[in-house]
């Protein structure tokens, strides 16, 4: 979902001996900003449409990568690392009083990372599973048909950097999914800019800098119709985190066209505009 990090802190910073360290701080490969289902911490408002229905929508995201073992390159931030990702993203409807849970999709993953110079990439190994909100079952009629998806899925995804800017693209391939019938072939690209350097300090104790990502995804199963994601905004950091590890906090504007992001309704075609907040820790 939410890159929080910089290109040049995926990684401990410093002049690191090469060498294995466990337990590393930081990330090899920046977490994507744009992508619905980037493991994050977040928080989001957003109005929806679709051809049956206009709702109000609140989104939150649990998620983290975890570095477990890490082998350092020579220059700071270039390695290869083994990780292990976990994320709960679930939508509730704001527009009745009890706020329904709508739908849950919970993934857990296994990432490979690599970094070096203006080269990272990601081999993960995950799973998804997507159930729908008991309230939203019992009191839609008629009762929407739940599907039981749950899938384990390969991918792919190939960086490079020029100053502010990444661009990455790659794709997936689902061996065992539920039900059967699914096509297994996904696309996945995007485009990232992050404002080197500092937008405004606000009294020395917190700095601000302008991110804003496009990120596309495209499934077999849909034709390969588009998902497009769109986010920017503001991150806010310590002012005096030097090496970029530190924990960080970005709201941003959040746009999204094309089948929907959220399990459970994978068939149904929407558009959200909204605002996120989101934590890096």
């Amino acid at each position: 979902m939410l890159a929080l990090l910089p290109h040049g802190s995926r990684a401990q910073s410093g002049a690191s001996a090469p060498g294995a360290v466990g337990l590393p701080r930081g990330e090899v490969f920046a977490p994507l900003i744009a992508d619905p289902k980037e493991p994050d911490f977040l928080i989001s408002y957003l109005w929806i449409r679709t051809d049956s229905r206009n709702s109000s929508v609140g989104a939150v995201g649990l998620g983290q990568t975890f570095g477990l073992l890490r082998w350092r390159g020579r220059r700071p931030g270039d390695g290869l690392q083994l990780g292990l990702s976990g994320a709960v993203f679930a939508q509730f409807d704001m527009g009745l009083p009890s706020k329904d849970l709508l739908n849950a999709d919970y993934l857990i993953g296994f990432p490979i990372t690599y970094h070096r110079g203006a080269f990272s990439a990601r081999a993960r190994l995950y799973h998804q599973s997507s159930h729908l909100g008991d309230e939203y079952l019992l009191e839609t009629q008629p009762q929407p048909q739940r599907v039981n998806l749950s899938f384990e899925s390969l991918d792919l995804l190939l960086a490079g950097e020029a100053g502010p800017f990444r661009v990455y693209g790659g794709g997936e391939y689902i061996p065992w999914r539920v039900p059967p019938d699914l096509k297994p072939g996904r696309l996945h690209g995007g485009l990232e800019y992050r404002q080197p350097g500092s937008l405004l300090r606000i009294g020395g104790v917190v700095k601000a800098r302008v991110v804003m990502a496009l990120d596309v995804r495209s499934w077999q199963q849909q034709n390969w119709r588009p998902g497009w994601s769109a986010r920017g905004g503001l991150e806010l950091t310590s002012a005096r985190d030097e090496d970029g590890l530190g924990q960080r906090l970005a709201v941003l504007l959040h746009l999204y066209d094309g089948p929907s992001p959220y399990g459970q309704f994978y068939p149904v075609e929407i558009t959200s505009i909204g605002m996120g907040a989101h934590f890096r820790l």
